[in-house]
């Protein structure tokens, strides 16, 4: 345990648009006071929203899945057929998880759409079938991601979000984890998308303080990579609406393999909401392997009762997510 340092929290987020960084900080930090107002302590919101107790930052990465000049397919990544059938299984999973509530099941219209997400058929050497044409993959995730969009639920959680933005959303899990994308940095090396946005989030780290990792979807599998050759000292790793645990997508991608928890990782808590349509059934506690200190994930159920949450301001405004951070900054603010 360090003494004597002021922590460090590392906001990440998860799927969608480049965003207002500061603005960002700031709408997570009220949320979190919230969640910790309910959870009693309120004597220690004020530490956390004016950066009196920990330095709060905002690791941003969305502008990265930017492509400039790109137009159609392109602007969503999906210029090739790998990237469009990563773009269904995203779909897939999110519709079979809508199905899995009570809210879906049985929804005809849902069924039919995830049938159409399936992968695309291929023929006896494994290849895909020449009758689907190129770029029939694209062809149909721009489908399926259009008429996901239009489902009651799904629409309204979107909000002002255009059918054609959701497409770039879903399709950047997928970017994420082919680990293509490559591009030029300042110093002429050349590196893949993946690499470039872990690279973001670890600039926000210093080893030298002790850190608590709050992360919201695609960004808790972009926060467990980018950890796992982390040498500071992470007091709390939060997840919150992981989808680490979808199977062919994500969990069979992530690196290093077989997944474990990142070495300098003290206690992870994984908060999912049954209605949260991102997280699949099965779960991290009973996948992940431990560290050498033995932690795990501890799951943490929670049932919002509505029709769409995934948002991370929705989650944080939860006295469960919110309690073992106040808790984790009261020890680590008593150790210093």
């Amino acid at each position: 345990m360090q003494t004597g340092i002021k922590p460090q929290v590392v906001l990440v987020h998860g799927i969608g648009g480049p965003r207002d960084v500061e603005a960002e900080r700031r709408d997570w930090k009220i949320a979190l006071a919230e969640g910790a107002r309910a959870a009693g302590h309120a004597d220690a919101i004020s530490g956390l929203t004016m950066d009196w107790t920990a330095d709060t930052v905002f690791a941003h990465y969305a502008d990265l899945f930017a492509r400039e000049g790109a137009q159609g397919a392109a602007v969503a990544g999906l210029d090739d057929e790998e990237a469009a059938e990563l773009t269904l299984a995203v779909a897939a999973e999110v519709i079979e998880a809508l199905l899995a509530s009570p809210e879906y099941a049985g929804d005809e219209q849902l069924g039919r759409l995830l049938v159409q997400a399936q992968p695309t058929p291929v023929n006896a050497e494994g290849r895909p079938r020449q009758d689907q044409g190129v770029g029939a993959s694209a062809r149909r995730a721009s489908a399926v991601c259009t008429k996901l969009a239009r489902v009651p639920g799904v629409q309204k959680g979107l909000r002002r979000v255009s059918a054609a933005q959701w497409l770039g959303i879903l399709s950047q899990p997928g970017r994420y984890l082919r680990r293509k994308d490559f591009a030029t940095l300042p110093d002429g090396r050349s590196a893949a998308l993946d690499e470039r946005i872990r690279a973001r989030v670890l600039q926000h780290l210093d080893p030298g303080r002790p850190a608590i990792v709050i992360a919201h979807s695609l960004g808790s599998v972009v926060a467990l990579e980018a950890l796992a050759g982390y040498e500071g000292q992470v007091a709390l790793f939060l997840t919150v609406g992981s989808p680490i645990a979808m199977n062919a997508l994500v969990w069979q991608r992530l690196r290093p393999s077989p997944p474990a928890v990142p070495r300098t990782v003290e206690r992870w808590v994984d908060f999912w909401d049954g209605d949260d349509p991102v997280v699949p059934l099965r779960r991290l506690t009973e996948l992940m392997a431990p560290n050498a200190a033995g932690v795990r994930p501890e799951p943490v159920p929670l049932d919002s009762r509505r029709l769409w949450t995934h948002p991370a301001t929705d989650y944080l405004r939860r006295r469960e997510v919110a309690a073992p951070v106040m808790e984790t900054l009261a020890r680590l603010s008593a150790a210093s």
